[in-house]
């Protein structure tokens, strides 16, 4: 049977990428390339580029355009960054969800009644595995972990919402630490108040601060007027998480608010425009993925270990 148009076209888009990325290339002649950090125009046989001295045949800034070829096919439009994390949320909750049924909870749990053996094996935010068996791979992977439907779901239309927009002011790098960044720093100050915690909502809230950071810098009625929306949403969320008996973390959501609002106080609120700008946006996305691959891979790693109070 023959591939629909759409994904014939992404496998030869991938194909000539690869072919780049790896030094293929067929029997094409020799031409001028583009400087995969600045954009400049490098002659044929350069090792270097002239403007901004970038290793043309290996550089952070190489490798990250390579992959971003790559994976533009399947994680195309405005906002590719957002894209991964909304699949990457949805897959782990189909993995706890397994995890759950496997362990006997199954029927109505679903909607908010998930965690327990399952969610701490898949790396929940717990003080205990974090300072006493050093597990700070909970940081991040807690954030990808959800206690439901309701709660997964309220946290996914709300990543929709907000990434977007701040993706595109930011670049899908800079937008990636900020996420990533605030979620772990949130989970650490939870943590830190002897809180079990999971869920998206500190990475959430850190993009809450970073967008009232902007509204801050910036005058007219439209920011004054988003800014009191954020103002009266974030007090509604604390107050909610005051109420004993409702489950929301507002260490972890405070803390992550206050990290999203310093670090949008220090990002410039545009793209960046030169090649250093460049250069410390792809190694802040770097630091951020390699994080996070690093995180899941100690959780594969660590998942078998006995469970607190077990021998």
């Amino acid at each position: 049977m023959a591939l629909p148009y759409q994904w014939q076209y992404r496998l030869d888009r991938w194909k000539a990428t690869l072919q780049g990325f790896f030094g293929g290339g067929g029997n094409q002649q020799p031409r001028p390339k583009l400087c995969p950090n600045c954009g400049s125009l490098v002659g044929i046989n350069a090792t270097r580029c002239h403007n901004c001295g970038t290793n043309l045949r290996f550089s952070m800034a190489a490798v990250n355009r390579g992959l971003s070829g790559v994976f533009s096919g399947v994680f195309s439009g405005p906002a590719p960054v957002t894209t991964a994390l909304l699949v990457a949320n949805l897959l782990m909750f189909g993995v706890e969800w397994m995890a759950s049924a496997a362990q006997g909870q199954g029927g109505l749990s679903i909607l908010g009644g998930m965690g327990g053996e399952s969610a701490y094996r898949l790396g929940v935010s717990s003080p205990y595995g974090i300072y006493y068996r050093h597990e700070w791979y909970r940081l991040i992977t807690a954030m990808f972990l959800h206690g439901g439907l309701i709660h997964i779901g309220f946290n996914m239309m709300s990543l929709m919402q907000l990434g977007p927009a701040l993706e595109e002011l930011y670049g899908s790098s800079r937008y990636f630490f900020l996420y990533i960044f605030t979620g772990a720093f949130g989970f650490l100050v939870s943590s830190y108040t002897l809180h079990n915690s999971l869920g998206a909502s500190g990475g959430l809230l850190g993009l809450v601060g970073a967008m009232l950071a902007i509204t801050s810098k910036r005058g007219g009625s439209y920011m004054r007027e988003l800014r009191s929306r954020l103002f009266s949403s974030v007090l509604i969320l604390f107050v909610l998480g005051a109420i004993r008996g409702i489950a929301i973390d507002n260490w972890a959501h405070g803390a992550g608010l206050a990290a999203g609002f310093a670090i949008g106080k220090i990002f410039a609120d545009r793209q960046p425009m030169n090649a250093r700008e460049r250069q410390i946006a792809n190694a802040l996305g770097w630091i951020a993925g390699i994080a996070l691959i690093a995180s899941f891979a100690f959780m594969i790693l660590h998942y078998r270990d006995p469970l607190p109070g077990q021998a």
